[in-house]
């Protein structure tokens, strides 16, 4: 006697069943991700494609990096990769807000005091520079004193001119920079101590950091 089919439709049926039920899923767990990005601006540094070699042919895919940025001093880096650009923009993209760091500017333009970030082979040096200089930078280093929301900076890459290691370098030398207060409040003294002879002015200064 032959068995009568399971209540549930056919089976196309419920394969848009799971298929809604995967995509809700993920819609409900980017939802607060979206959220908190509302004031976020991304930057696209670069994308490549890539191939895999399989046994039937070459796959290709590609890869996105991304910078991600509120221009108050908080930035962050992100890279991706799908099969298609979209995708693999948005997954850097939300990698890149997960992995934000802030950083001190002074007077909410330029740097505290000059650094050197070192990456693998990428090497940068950063400037802080007087009100007008502007960003002197390359494409990938601009793009994330761009989202950073840095106007006066100097900056040098002396090493390679890969994407990727230089934003990474870049990273680097952001994490090392200070601001006076922190520096005082570390060792326990007054701004005006660290500063030297800047005297009430930089002491003044100072209260503009962001951060």
């Amino acid at each position: 006697m032959a068995r009568e089919p399971r209540s549930g439709g056919e089976p196309g049926d419920q394969e848009n069943r799971r298929g809604r039920g995967r995509g809700r899923g993920r819609d409900e767990n980017r939802q607060p991700e979206r959220q908190e990005g509302d004031d976020l601006k991304d930057k696209l540094v670069t994308i490549n494609r890539v191939a895999k070699v399989v046994k039937g042919g070459r796959r290709f895919s590609f890869a996105a990096l991304v910078v991600v940025g509120d221009q108050k001093g908080r930035v962050g880096w992100g890279a991706g990769k799908a099969r298609e650009v979209p995708e693999a923009i948005r997954k850097a993209t939300e990698r890149a807000k997960r992995t934000m760091i802030r950083v001190p500017m002074r007077e909410g333009r330029t740097l505290h005091h000059d650094v050197i970030g070192d990456f693998g082979a990428g090497r940068v040096i950063l400037r802080a520079a007087p009100q007008g200089t502007g960003i002197i930078a390359g494409g990938p280093m601009r793009a994330v004193f761009e989202s950073l929301g840095i106007g006066d900076v100097v900056a040098k890459c002396t090493g390679t001119t890969n994407p990727h290691n230089m934003v990474k370098a870049t990273f680097a030398a952001l994490e090392r920079v200070t601001s006076p207060r922190a520096v005082a409040t570390r060792r326990g003294k007054k701004v005006s101590d660290i500063l030297g002879g800047a005297g009430k002015k930089g002491e003044e200064g100072a209260e503009a950091v962001n951060g």
